[in-house]
């Protein structure tokens, strides 16, 4: 009898033995850390210290005019520009080194090259930056006021991209016996992978190419970037990504630390370095999942959902990450708000909201963690006003079996599944 493909390790749903844990069992994994090349110089970054400020002047130690490099030093390299074609999008061009002006805490002002880490960390503290510090954005409530004066020059307001979606609201308002409000919120995260974001780029004199080894989950799409950014054909840029210690949506960024050692690489002809370290991931590395919540349900007397009417909004930080831009979150955050329940009539405005923070990143499950804490507290909110059981309301809301496939009211697709029996078993 012939034994089917899944038995014989082939195919989808197969058990495939790991080919990686005997290395990293063995501390025999190779990460950016791990790389050595002949010659190669670290480098570190002068970091803004203050959330929102004009930079008046800044001046190179004497004698390290070679090592230290400001913006205007990057000669033809273009900021991370992150496009869309969503109507209403804002541009926000993020530049490798800060222009004139920084708008996060951690925005990178002055990069300094040396023998060693510490040698150049070093440096940066010799290197003097002098800010006119400006109101900072700090939650999306400021961002949202109509007079605050934009954080990008050419916007007229604040607003990465507002969406609205309204299907069946006005007449569950009109009838609906049972209304509850909440107001919530949801704290930024930051996401901590084992192995922070680094790079080793150099030049392959042999081959003609810029080689970027670099801690990343999209070794393609980096190219991409860096290849614009840089103003190079994507033919002469090689990029490698190593053993990565944990990525989470964080390593699929192009950061700008990467375009500037890069530059730093194709144009010096040389190979060099650097790792981020704890203190530059918690205070300029793309953070993730702050939510904002307004939101009002209908009800019957049962607790039967009959309509939601949200008003999201996300804290997106100063500029649009490449390739997802600042609007993914909101996108997912209104359309999955609803959840596994049954819900015919919804009503929901987002705002992508720019504040003085590091950019917003996708996170594992885009939006998920805070839409799902938002809709089941909802649910608790409901029960307890029509006095049931919290786990009885949610089994009366929930999509049943009989009705998979199902599509809901903002067109996402369940294909199978029992949630009733689901809660049941864990009620």
């Amino acid at each position: 009898m012939t034994m089917a493909k899944e038995e014989q390790g082939e195919g989808i749903g197969a058990r495939v033995l790991r080919k990686e844990d005997a290395r990293h069992l063995r501390g025999r994994g190779h990460f950016v850390g791990d790389i050595r090349i002949p010659g190669m110089r670290d480098v570190a970054f002068v970091r803004s210290p203050v959330a929102h400020a004009m930079i008046r002047e800044r001046a190179k130690p004497p004698g390290f005019e070679d090592s230290v490099f400001f913006n205007h030093d990057m000669t033809g390299v273009l900021p991370i520009t992150t496009r869309s074609s969503i109507p209403g999008y804002k541009v926000s061009d993020y530049p490798p080194l800060a222009t004139d002006r920084v708008r996060f805490v951690g925005e990178i002002v002055a990069m300094c090259v040396a023998d060693n880490r510490a040698a150049a960390e070093d440096l940066c503290d010799l290197v003097d930056v002098q800010y006119e510090e400006l109101d900072p954005i700090v939650n999306c409530a400021a961002g949202r006021v109509p007079d605050v004066k934009p954080l990008h020059d050419a916007w007229t307001d604040n607003l990465f991209l507002r969406t609205s979606f309204d299907y069946g609201m006005d007449e569950v308002i009109a009838k609906a016996p049972v209304i509850v409000e909440l107001e919530l919120s949801t704290s930024r995260q930051v996401m901590h992978p084992m192995e922070g974001k680094g790079l080793v780029a150099w030049w392959d004199h042999r081959a003609g190419q810029l080689v970027v080894e670099t801690s990343t989950q999209v070794p393609h799409m980096i190219r991409i970037g860096l290849a614009e950014c840089l103003g190079i054909p994507q033919a002469i840029v090689r990029v490698v990504a190593p053993d990565v210690g944990g990525g989470f949506g964080y390593k699929c960024l192009l950061m700008p630390e990467e375009v500037a050692v890069a530059w730093l690489a194709y144009t010096k002809k040389a190979p060099f370095r650097w790792i981020e370290d704890r203190r530059e991931h918690l205070t300029a590395g793309a953070n993730a999942r702050q939510h904002e919540y307004k939101i009002k349900a209908y009800a019957d007397e049962r607790g039967k959902f009959l309509g939601l009417d949200a008003d999201i909004g996300i804290d997106c930080g100063a500029y649009s990450v490449w390739p997802f831009s600042a609007c993914l979150e909101a996108s997912q955050a209104g359309g999955n708000l609803p959840g596994p329940y049954d819900l015919q009539a919804y009503r929901c405005s987002t705002f992508s909201v720019a504040t003085n923070k590091p950019p917003f990143a996708p996170y594992r499950g885009v939006a998920r963690p805070g839409v799902c804490f938002a809709i089941e507290l909802t649910m608790d909110a409901i029960a307890k006003a029509v006095g049931r059981e919290a786990w009885e309301v949610r089994l009366e809301n929930l999509v049943t079996a009989s009705a998979m496939p199902y599509t809901n009211v903002t067109k996402k697709f369940y294909d199978s599944g029992d949630y009733p029996a689901s809660l049941l078993e864990v009620r």
